[in-house]
């Protein structure tokens, strides 16, 4: 291939992963608007459900959000009585997020139905298929924080 077929192919492939992104993301959204929550809402409580109480200093960085929004997504959960603020009893400047039973119950409802609306989008490919997938996108990701843009 030459330079600029390299360059036409590299395009090509980030606008199909772009595009895939969008349609699978604006599928996983419906659901969890259907739910009553944003997909921000969504990924903090998704997070604490999984992996327990977090630091809400922490929580922007493992679910990629702006600190400042995470105060307003961490009130709009605790209204909705899904999450509560813990302070810690060692370090008074930290503040954990952790689920309330509500919370609990309502995540234990809905992510088995959510997981296996992901696995549907995901059958169109064997599993070699996607094991392959994920390895290739592992390696771009990866490729992609050494270099300078």
């Amino acid at each position: 291939m030459t330079e600029s077929t390299d360059s036409k192919q590299s395009l090509k492939l980030f606008i199909v992963l772009s595009r895939a992104y969008k349609a699978m993301n604006e599928m996983s959204n419906r659901f969890i608007q259907e739910q009553g929550l944003n997909p921000t809402e969504f990924a903090v409580l998704e997070l604490l459900y999984h992996k327990g109480k977090q630091p809400l200093q922490k929580i922007g960085g493992k679910i990629l959000l702006a600190s400042g929004s995470i105060t307003y997504v961490v009130d709009k959960l605790e209204k909705k009585g899904y999450i509560r603020r813990v302070a810690s009893p060692n370090d008074r400047r930290v503040t954990y997020a952790e689920t309330t039973e509500a919370g609990d119950t309502f995540m234990s409802n809905i992510f088995p139905i959510h997981e296996e609306k992901i696995h549907e989008l995901m059958t169109v490919l064997t599993s070699e298929e996607q094991e392959q997938t994920i390895e290739l996108l592992k390696k771009l990701g990866l490729s992609i924080k050494d270099l300078s843009y």
